[in-house]
């Protein structure tokens, strides 16, 4: 791997990562386990790693953004998580942010740089 292609890889990644939270965050209005959760992005086009998303998710629910519960009446119990109305007021602020940085990124680039 070039040294280049290094440099883009892990500014890719960095950009990934920055997005992670209000990806989850949108994607837990209602109650899902971890290993649906993973699923439902990679449905959606988000590669995210079970070992990504697990210590994300403990700590989305230390900081009272995402609430949990045991599901125990299956024979492997499951911890489902879902979106604390302290993360959707979180989540909402998150998107108008992007919604901004988007937008000014937009208005930086010329009609033939867009996408």
């Amino acid at each position: 791997m070039s040294e280049i292609e290094k440099i883009m890889d892990n500014l890719l990644q960095e950009m990934k990562r920055g997005t992670l939270v209000l990806t989850v965050l949108l994607n837990t209005d209602e109650s899902r386990y971890g290993y649906s959760l993973v699923q439902s992005l990679q449905d959606k086009g988000v590669e995210i790693e079970q070992n990504t998303l697990y210590p994300l998710l403990r700590r989305l629910e230390k900081q009272n953004l995402l609430e949990s519960s045991w599901d125990t009446s299956e024979s492997r119990p499951r911890k489902y998580y879902r979106i604390s109305r302290e993360g959707r007021a979180i989540r909402d602020s998150l998107l108008k942010e992007w919604q901004r940085t988007n937008s000014l990124i937009e208005t930086m680039l010329s009609p033939e740089d867009k996408i």
